[in-house]
């Protein structure tokens, strides 16, 4: 072997040992992505329902867009005032309405950060029934709160009004996101998976206006109308969802009160059997019909008195007979896949949670810990049967007209899960009153932001933690180390 190879060959070696003892350290380590500190993103919904309207900001880090159950609620702020819909006379005040409770939120944010905040308002069932009785109306409202919303140094992402359907699609998506039922991160894979064994829980609201209900049937889903897709983090829910609108709590108590005035046949006093005995209000057949939903020929108030006045009796059996009869059961014939009105329902399976006035209603009845169907009509029997005067006493700060309507919202609450929906005996236990979760507010306003942001992928979320590319990484830098030192050993050769 000549002297110039043998001065070629050390300098060689060396190399080898030098990238041989740089690769043995990277395959000990574990190389993890690299990337600026996150910074806090933004968003905003407007929640304009039928009797009031709420704004809801929701915070997440930005490296984590695509994963789930990261969107946390910072801030809810109630508007002052009704419901957007009610401004159909003086559409300005509808976006002066919002003005305290942007301004409350934006105190929140960064001002550097306001620019790309982006902010939507999804007005519901109230402005669905505006929309119904006087379009012209409805769009001068959506006018009005675009234009007060633009003002703001936001990224303004639109004012509309939403479907029934999309309201509870939406709501069955926030429940399923928030609870993780779509994916989780698992700590033995370091990586988001499908969780095989979660619960996909069914959604049922109840507004003031409508209500809905959305789950995954066991079998398909006949009525299309009724069917919505989506494919979220790789896998595809085909889910059952229906709104009915008019039978939120306030139109459908606003019905029973019409309808049992014309019961009375002209009469005044009228028993009132879901208001607390010793209650009386007086109020016109114009008021009780003054809506799209009490505008029907069985519900025209063309044959009741101007004035009528109305008469707590306090009764619950009478007041859940009386209810029952705003809804038209007979419509659905013998046939055990519908509510009423002839609205298809395939059968009822797995968990739901009830929220919003469902909640309220039995929140303040002391029955969200699960209680059984026995207990919860006992204790809307003795409920009921208390007088006016008890009641007011033992709940001074209590608005008087919520006071008023705990029995016949109770009672109504029963007839939509137990006549309608079909709920029984064994099936109430998988009902869960519930209205957070994760600390963050259950209602359709989370997952509308999510889907129209885009922040629930259509395929699983790539793993971007802990990347097992320590052996990969130290093989490509073995190999150029390799070459770079022979590089070096032929420079020294040469010189």
């Amino acid at each position: 072997m000549s002297t110039d190879v043998r001065r070629y060959i050390p300098a060689v070696l060396v190399g080898l040992a030098v990238s041989s003892s740089i690769v043995l350290i990277l395959s000990l380590v574990r190389v993890q992505n690299v990337a600026l500190p996150p910074t806090t993103k933004y968003g905003m919904v407007f929640d304009a329902g039928s009797s009031h309207t709420s704004l809801f900001l929701y915070q997440w880090a930005s490296d984590k867009a695509n994963d789930t159950g990261v969107v946390s609620q910072t801030l809810s702020c109630d508007v002052q005032g009704p419901g957007i819909s009610n401004y159909a006379s003086n559409p300005p005040k509808a976006g002066e309405s919002l003005r305290s409770c942007l301004e409350e939120a934006l105190k929140v944010i960064p001002a550097e950060r306001h620019r790309e905040v982006p902010v939507y308002l999804g007005a519901t069932a109230g402005m669905r029934l505006l929309s119904v009785e006087n379009e012209s109306a409805a769009d001068q409202v959506v006018s009005e709160v675009t234009k007060t919303l633009r003002q703001y140094p936001v990224n303004f992402q639109g004012a509309r009004i939403i479907t029934g359907e999309e309201e509870g699609a939406y709501g069955w998506i926030t429940i399923n996101y928030l609870l993780n039922s779509f994916t989780q991160f698992s700590p033995k894979h370091r990586d988001w998976i499908h969780p095989q064994s979660a619960k996909i829980l069914g959604a049922l609201d109840l507004g003031g206006a409508s209500t809905q209900i959305s789950y995954i049937p066991v079998g398909p889903i006949t009525a299309q109308a009724n069917a919505a897709t989506f494919r979220l983090y790789g896998y595809n829910y085909t889910i059952y969802t229906h709104s009915y609108l008019c039978y939120g709590q306030n139109q459908a108590l606003k019905r029973l009160s019409l309808k049992l005035t014309e019961s009375a046949a002209g009469q005044s006093p009228v028993s009132h059997p879901c208001y607390p005995e010793g209650y009386h209000e007086n109020t016109t057949a114009a008021s009780l019909g003054g809506s799209p939903c009490t505008a029907s020929p069985a519900l025209s108030p063309s044959q009741a008195p101007r004035q009528v006045t109305l008469l707590g009796t306090g009764n619950a059996t009478e007041c859940r007979e009386a209810i029952r009869r705003i809804f038209n059961f007979s419509a659905c014939s013998q046939s055990q896949f519908c509510t009423f009105d002839g609205i298809y329902q395939p059968p009822l399976t797995g968990e739901f949670f009830a929220f919003s006035a469902f909640y309220y209603t039995f929140s303040f009845l002391n029955l969200t810990g699960g209680q059984p169907l026995a207990a919860v009509e006992d204790t809307v029997q003795r409920f009921c049967a208390r007088s006016w005067q008890d009641l007011q006493s033992s709940y001074p700060r209590e608005r008087a007209q919520w006071l008023r309507e705990y029995c016949a919202n109770a009672n109504y609450i029963l007839v939509l899960l137990l006549d309608a929906y079909k709920f029984n005996q064994s099936s109430w236990s998988s009902i869960r009153f519930q209205m957070k979760a994760a600390n963050t507010d259950i209602g359709w306003t989370l997952g509308y932001m999510l889907n129209l942001s885009s922040m629930i992928p259509a395929e699983a979320p790539e793993q971007v933690r802990g990347q097992p590319h320590g052996l990969w990484a130290a093989a490509i830098f073995f190999i150029v180390l390799t070459l770079a030192f022979c590089l070096v050993g032929l420079l020294i050769y040469i010189l």
